[in-house]
């Protein structure tokens, strides 16, 4: 095998491939093994017919297809290693030469990391972010949530359905006295007051009584996701089958027993407090972090290949779906759910895949300039980060980045966040010295009215640029 490159505009590049013709007929003969026992040849039995045989009655090509698949496929990753270049794109592969007794020869037209121009990355200029500081309030709502994430579920049989309750029952729509697909379940679970059904639906549930027949009337909403059934009125039948509900325990020191390592609620409390504390500053520190690097990576210069965006857009729809696949759901409902082909989600996913390309790109130019690097303890304290991230023991995660290329990704992704933590370190917030030059602009403006008019508009538009780049950190 033997490459070529032929660098093209715009950080793109062809490689030439070739494979010998020796090496392809190879790959020929043993897609011919694989086959020929699934290939009838009068006068002889299955699988015994010889390869020129099948050849000569089917065309000498009939096994090339898949020949050149697996050729490419086994030859490619060795490809690109040879060619010394750093791809960072699916290949578009064409066949430049397929023919018996010669070279079997292909092209791949892929995107190679592209140069970066650094701008300005120490001192970049950031609005003031406000940390966020835990109150009371928050302390009882996170207690609020455990207590609810405590409570026991229990039956109920001496009463109507009340807001809250869990309730089963079965149901029968009708649209003008007609069934309609879906409009139909048995023993269906619902949380009254979840929001789950059409409006109006859960709320004419309260005060039903266990297998009492009640009509439930709605109106499905104009933009119903069913074309047919929106706006339309409609009548379920409803029978509850059982009712449920929570019963929350009582907060006091037996709770924060139970629910924590704490023998106290006030211990449990000012333990809720230090975790909410950590949480807000670790955002705080995020954003005004993520409001750094943007600001850097605005001030340099990338030309992005679309092909690498391509590629980086069609992995992030696979993370959407693995995510979603997690969770119990395909990709597939969610795609006709939304109306969108996988195509136009791809599409849908490229601004996302260009913000993260330029980060990682501009900030590993960063670490290049600043001569970033990762030291072996440094790598272990990476361990323990993503040991506690993950709940799971450090040696585990040891495990998982037991190969080499495994370790070279996490110290890259390490180096990288030391590279956004020096972006962040050096900033320099901004808001104080707005304010200061509002203050300014409001003692000099002139006694007349045509321009102190055109002094708040200049003003009105430096607010509103001081909270598109704080929400842009958001």
């Amino acid at each position: 095998m033997s490459v070529t490159v032929e660098k093209l505009e715009k950080s793109m590049a062809k490689l030439t491939i070739t494979v010998g013709a020796a090496d392809f007929d190879n790959y020929v003969e043993k897609v011919f093994q694989k086959q020929k026992h699934s290939i009838s040849v009068p006068g002889f039995r299955k699988g015994k017919a010889p390869r020129k045989v099948i050849e000569k009655m089917y065309g000498d090509m009939v096994f090339f297809e898949d020949a050149a698949n697996n050729a490419i496929n086994e030859t490619y990753p060795d490809a690109v290693k040879e060619s010394g270049e750093e791809i960072v794109s699916n290949p578009s592969i064409d066949i430049s030469q397929i023919e018996a007794g010669k070279d079997f020869i292909y092209t791949a037209e892929v995107a190679l990391k592209p140069p970066v121009s650094l701008g300005k990355y120490k001192g970049v200029e950031i609005a003031r972010i406000e940390k966020a500081e835990v109150s009371d309030e928050d302390i009882e709502a996170e207690l609020k949530r455990q207590q609810d994430a405590n409570a026991k579920i229990v039956d109920v049989t001496d009463r109507a359905v009340k807001d809250g309750d869990d309730i089963k029952l079965d149901f029968a729509g009708t649209v003008d006295g007609v069934a309609f697909d879906g409009g139909t379940a048995t023993d269906y679970d619902l949380v009254i007051g979840s929001g789950s059904f059409i409006p109006g639906f859960e709320d004419q549930l309260i005060g039903a009584k266990i297998g009492e027949e009640k009509d439930v009337n709605v109106t499905f909403p104009e933009d119903y996701q069913a074309k047919e059934l929106a706006g339309k009125p409609a009548v379920f039948a409803c029978t509850v089958k059982s009712i449920k509900e929570k019963q929350l325990p009582e907060l006091n020191d037996e709770f924060a027993d139970e629910v924590s390592e704490f023998s106290t609620l006030d211990e449990y409390k000012a333990d809720i407090k230090k975790n909410l504390e950590s949480q807000r500053e670790e955002t705080y520190q995020n954003t005004r972090q993520n409001a750094a690097v943007d600001a850097a990576v605005a001030d340099a210069e990338i030309e992005l290949p679309e092909a690498m965006v391509q590629t980086q857009a069609e992995s992030l729809a696979q993370e959407f779906g693995q995510n979603m696949a997690m969770q119990g759901m395909r990709l597939q409902d969610y795609l006709q759910y939304t109306g969108m082909t996988q195509q136009q989600f791809v599409e849908q996913m490229k601004p996302q895949a260009q913000t993260r390309i330029k980060n990682s790109l501009v900030l590993e130019a960063i670490a290049d300039a600043e001569k970033i690097e990762v030291a072996d303890e440094e790598l272990e304290a990476e361990y323990e980060r993503m040991a506690k991230q993950y709940n799971m023991p450090v040696e585990n995660v040891k495990k998982v980045f037991a190969d080499e290329d495994s370790r070279e990704d996490l110290k890259r992704d390490a180096r990288l966040r030391k590279a956004a933590e020096l972006v962040a370190e050096n900033a320099v917030e901004t808001a104080e010295k707005k304010a200061a030059k509002k203050a300014d602009d409001a003692e000099e403006a002139p006694a007349d009215e045509e321009k102190p008019a055109k002094k708040r508009t200049r003003k009105a538009a430096k607010k509103d640029e001081a909270a598109e780049e704080t929400s842009d950190a958001e």
